[in-house]
């Protein structure tokens, strides 16, 4: 722990945890005003693509190779210098945990060698807070964190006060997106290109599981609706065909995380009053034109205010792990330099021990 600060602070983050290395320096004001004062982002598409996806090994010696250039690019482009700054934050989990070991020493050797604060970042936290990248949005906040590992609706009170009201049980959204994307031929990344593909498709030519109708909670699956898609991808021959079942996809994706979000909405405004009515989509997936405008008629519907980070923070960034650090030690909360790195990190931990997602053993889909 360090004291509360009242001044602005200036953060080195640092983000690891899957295929983008990336450092960012990012000034919180004591109003809590932010200014990303530079981000720098290495990805790895090359390295993977031949695979048609992410190779744990191959990312984390990716990290290794590119952690110093990307953040010596970052503190120079800042103009801070390495001297100017107040702390810094890396990514501590989840995620591919020799990735996250890379960005987490990196972190570690800069707080010791500099005498400054480290913060270690849950990557969930950095993606509830990105949307701050872009405007001054108040706690609390529903959130639908929606990316290529995770996928869950959480009630957000502020930094380290988050509950669970929603999870998948499977299979993440943007995993579908890449999983299906795969078998019908697109390159890594694979939800841009399914989004792109899907332009012009008719999405009602085929038919696709709806997952979870019967139950009332907020939970997600998308595994029924990846495995039905791969099924008809293997029979297509056209290049419409494939463009169909692309919109028909993206849709069915849409529609699911509509209908969750509505769920979700009714049970936030029972316990809100109409002040704190604010709705935040994060992640990869908020970047995806469908799901924006599915989302959007959510808010309009029930009342929320909507908001999503500028589309170069939804997916894996470091401005957001240095904004959540920032947040973190202007309460004077960090962490020791013994701080571990950590493939599985919910943010509710609470939630994910009482009532796991999945089967002993998981504590929910990389969460």
């Amino acid at each position: 722990m360090t004291p509360p600060t009242q001044s602005a602070l200036v953060i080195l983050g640092l983000e690891t945890s899957c295929d983008e290395t990336a450092a960012s320096v990012v000034r919180r004001e004591q109003d809590g005003t932010v200014t990303v004062l530079s981000s720098v982002i290495g990805t790895q598409f090359e390295q993977h693509a031949p695979f048609g996806g992410v190779v744990p090994e191959i990312a984390a010696r990716a990290h290794v190779e590119s952690i110093d250039a990307i953040a010596a690019e970052a503190i120079r482009a800042s103009g801070v210098g390495f001297d100017g700054l107040d702390g810094v934050a890396a990514t501590a989990g989840p995620g591919l945990v020799g990735g996250v070991m890379v960005g987490l020493a990196f972190g570690k050797a800069v707080s010791l060698a500099r005498g400054v604060p480290l913060v270690a970042v849950n990557h969930l936290e950095g993606h509830a807070v990105s949307a701050r990248l872009g405007a001054d949005i108040a706690y609390p906040f529903l959130l639908l964190l929606v990316s290529g590992g995770h996928c869950q609706l959480l009630e957000v009170a502020g930094v380290g006060a988050c509950t669970r009201l929603g999870t998948t049980i499977d299979d993440a959204a943007g995993e579908a997106f890449d999983k299906i994307a795969k078998s019908l031929g697109l390159p890594y990344p694979g939800g841009p290109a399914l989004e792109k593909l899907a332009v012009g498709g008719d999405a009602t030519r085929y038919s696709l599981p709806r997952a979870l109708l019967g139950r009332k909670d907020c939970d997600f699956s998308f595994s029924g609706l990846k495995t039905a898609a791969a099924r008809i991808a293997e029979t297509l021959t056209t290049d419409d065909e494939r463009r169909d079942l692309a919109a028909a996809v993206q849709g069915a994706i849409a529609r699911q995380l509509s209908e969750r979000v509505d769920r979700a909405m009714k049970l936030y405004k029972e316990s809100h009053g109409p002040d704190d009515l604010r709705f935040v989509v994060a992640g990869g997936v908020a970047a995806n034109g469908a799901v924006r405008a599915a989302l959007l008629a959510d808010c309009e519907k029930n009342g929320f205010s909507f908001a999503a980070p500028p589309l170069a923070y939804c997916t894996d960034n470091a401005a957001m792990i240095a904004l959540a650090g920032a947040e973190r030690l202007a309460l004077g909360i960090s962490d020791d330099l013994d701080a571990v790195a950590r493939p599985r990190w919910p943010l509710d931990e609470a939630a994910a021990l009482a009532n796991p997602a999945n089967a002993y053993g998981r504590k929910g889909a990389k969460a």
